[in-house]
Order: C-alpha cells, then structure tokens, then sequence
C-alpha cells in the first residue's frame, strides 16, 4: 500500500489512457491531459479502459515511479468517475480508498464545528 502525505496533490484523469504507455509516455499525459507538470510531486493516477488496472505516475524527488495496480476477480472494478474529459483530485483519504478498491466517492471528511473558545 502506498499513502499520499496530506499537502500532496493527487489528481485522477477521468478518460481511460493506453495502458501500453510507461514512465515517459505517462509524464506526457500528465501535460496534456492534466496540464500539470509531472515533476512537481503531485500524484498523478491513470485508468485502463475496463477500470480494472490504474498507473500511478509520482515524482519522489529522484526519479518518476510508475505503480502498476489490477484487481484480481471476474468482476473487480476500480469505483470511477463518468469517463469524460478532464480532471479531478482526490483527498489522500480518498486516494487511499481507490488504491484498496474501495468506493473512494463515500470517503468524506467530518464536519466540525468551529471552536468558540480558545484554551
């Protein structure tokens, strides 16, 4: 299991990307289809056309690491978003939830109230 620490970014492309691409072909996604830069060390996260399999694409500081994920099972589905254009982001509890094959959609932070008093 890898964890996203909580001020990184980490941002999903909705469309399905050719899962013959590796580290440099990724990299290029990420400027055209996120407008990111890929060495900026968000987390960027790629689906297969049968939602299946994700390609995690991160810059750690030396080098891009690529992590290559498929759900085993007949019917093992990563929970995606309607495939269409664009981007989105994902909190590190929500990325987490993805990674495990989980609903990342019901992953929501707490509503807290606003202290009144200080001490």
């Amino acid at each position: 299991m890898i964890s996203a620490e909580t001020h990184q970014k980490i941002y999903v492309a909705t469309r399905p990307v050719d899962f013959r691409k590796a580290h440099d072909g990724l990299a290029a996604a990420v400027k055209e289809i996120v407008g990111q830069n890929p060495f900026n060390g968000a987390i960027f996260i790629f689906r297969s056309k049968r939602a299946d399999r994700i390609k995690i694409l991160a810059w750690d500081g030396t080098g891009l690491t690529l992590i290559h994920k498929r759900l085993e099972g007949r019917r093992a589905k990563f929970v995606w978003p309607q495939v269409r254009d664009g981007v989105i982001r994902l909190s590190p509890a929500q990325f987490s939830a993805l990674f495990e094959g989980l609903d990342w959609r019901l992953v929501r932070p707490e509503r807290v109230r606003r202290p009144q008093l200080v001490g």
